[in-house]
């Protein structure tokens, strides 16, 4: 019996890795059609998000009943708690990319982003793609290293925002207002999707040491 229930935990982190993937996928192609101007790869990425959506039902569904029929303790509540948070967080990365595609999809078929900023973006799509996998891999082996690693590979979707709001405040700007709004909510996307990357991870620290990051004494 007990074999069945670490199995069901076992498909519960596999769902949550899933996820994962999905949603690296979609910012992948997301920034790809940012700067491409691609319209067709903007539309598949709004058309997917709706299988990032039912496999957080799935996962919570999931969840809700492991709660309900085993009364899970200790680790094992932890992991059920974590799911629920995590996929909630990748939901909400999965809903991130989907408005990166439709920014890209709104502005067609004229680029959204200036010259000036295309080089940052591009980074930022980078980082957000690396985050979201290594998100991906801290649930698969629980290695709690990697996870406290994330918070120091953040600082550079940070540095990468602030950069943005420089170029932004800079009274050369010569772009106009509408470019300036696309740029700082397209910054806002990228650097919360990076946010959600790190909650994810942070969740599987609280599963493996009972503590939240930070929150140790």
């Amino acid at each position: 019996m007990r074999e069945a229930y670490h199995e069901q935990l076992d498909h519960l982190a596999g769902a949550l890795a899933v996820m994962c993937d999905m949603v690296a996928v979609a910012m992948e192609k997301a920034t790809r059609s940012l700067l491409e101007a691609d319209l067709a790869l903007a539309e598949e990425v709004i058309g997917e998000d709706q299988a990032v959506d039912d496999e957080r039902a799935k996962c919570e569904e999931h969840a809700l009943a492991l709660l309900a029929l085993q009364s899970p303790v200790a680790t094992d509540l932890r992991v059920v708690i974590a799911a629920l948070h995590a996929a909630e967080s990748l939901e909400r990365m999965g809903d991130l990319a989907q408005h990166v595609a439709k920014t890209a999809r709104r502005r067609h078929p004229q680029p959204v982003l200036p010259e000036q900023v295309r080089g940052t973006f591009a980074e930022m799509g980078r980082v957000a793609v690396h985050l979201a996998r290594r998100a991906e891999q801290v649930i698969r082996t629980k290695d709690i290293d990697i996870a406290r690693q994330m918070e120091d590979e953040d600082d550079a979707m940070d540095d990468l925002h602030k950069h943005l709001f420089s170029v932004l405040m800079d009274r050369e700007w010569p772009h106009g207002t509408a470019a300036a709004v696309d740029v700082t909510l397209l910054g806002r996307f990228y650097e919360r999707f990076a946010d959600h990357s790190v909650s994810v991870a942070r969740r599987m620290v609280f599963v493996v040491t009972g503590k939240m990051p930070g929150a140790e004494v």
